[in-house]
């Protein structure tokens, strides 16, 4: 039996939370057309009686501009290093940057296999695409172009995946698809309704913190109580909204897909709260579940 552990990297908006919900057949990571969805090193686990698959969903690369940013980047950097192989994510419909060449010479030179996976190929013309293999035929990796979306190529990409992977027990049951909780799941619904709804930086200086998560006795319904963290007071305001209106719309959204994630009921209560530029705070960052140190 192969088992091991892939590294999914690349930039922001390459779609690799996109990729790892779809392997898994499970929404294990949420998804937004925004940069910095991702903040947190999340499992997915594809198991099968031939082979254990587990993906590792990690922050896309890019400037970081902000201490979180900077732990976020570190935690990339990490999970390439401690992986059993590394799936490089490139959006073939964003071109071939002098960027992406630099990172890819970068995880190629560690002591990890590389598979570089062109994305997206399903919103590109072939001719462009041809031109992108083309262009990375001497990057010394094997490329993949797919489409999670339309499941183009995604059997070849699994078959080049257990080509890479070692021999070796399941690293967790059948019956585990994720190493998350339903609590951090929640939240970070909450959150990805956050990215789709609202612009500009308001999203991403956004934490999200579950008070209550809990389950009544009946066993049909789930109460829920949850801050959501800013950064600015005028934040806060756009947050809120016209008499509420703009939370609730996003507190609306996000009770559903709680409620479908959880399969009952949710009584779902939100509070808008600041806290001054804590994305450079180190004790918060650490109070909100992005614990610097165990990045390092």
């Amino acid at each position: 039996m192969k088992s091991g552990y892939v590294a999914v990297i690349g930039r922001a908006n390459a779609g690799k939370s996109t990729l790892i919900n779809v392997l898994v057949g499970e929404k294990v990571a949420i998804v937004s057309p925004k940069p910095q969805t991702t903040r947190d090193r999340i499992l997915g686990v594809l198991t099968t009686k031939d082979y254990q698959i587990v993906f590792i969903d990690t922050p896309g690369i890019y400037k970081a501009d902000n201490l979180l940013n900077s732990v976020m980047q570190r935690t990339t950097t990490d999970t390439a290093g401690d992986a059993d192989e590394v799936l490089f994510l490139l959006d073939a419909h964003e071109g071939l940057s002098e960027q992406d060449k630099k990172n890819i010479s970068r995880f190629a030179s560690l002591s990890v296999p590389v598979t570089i996976v062109l994305t997206k190929i399903d919103i590109m013309p072939e001719s462009l695409l041809i031109s992108e293999l083309k262009e990375l035929a001497d990057c010394g990796a094997e490329v993949v172009p797919v489409s999670a979306r339309k499941g183009k190529n995604l059997k070849t990409l699994l078959d080049v995946i257990l080509k890479n992977l070692p021999e070796s027990e399941k690293i967790f049951t059948e019956d585990v698809i994720s190493d998350r909780s339903e609590k951090f799941m929640i939240s970070e619904i909450m959150r990805e309704k956050i990215l789709l709804k609202f612009d500009k930086e308001i999203p991403h200086g956004v934490a999200i913190i579950v008070n209550k998560f809990a389950l009544r006795e009946d066993g049909k319904v789930y109460d829920i109580s949850l801050d959501i963290v800013c950064e600015r007071s005028n934040h806060k305001a756009i947050l809120i909204g016209k008499g509420g209106k703009a939370i609730k719309e996003a507190s609306s959204f996000a009770r559903a897909d709680m409620e479908k994630f959880l399969g009952k009921k949710v009584f779902l209560t939100t509070y808008v709260k600041v806290k001054e530029d804590w994305r450079n705070s180190a004790g918060l960052i650490k109070e909100y579940g992005y614990n610097e140190e165990d990045n390092v």
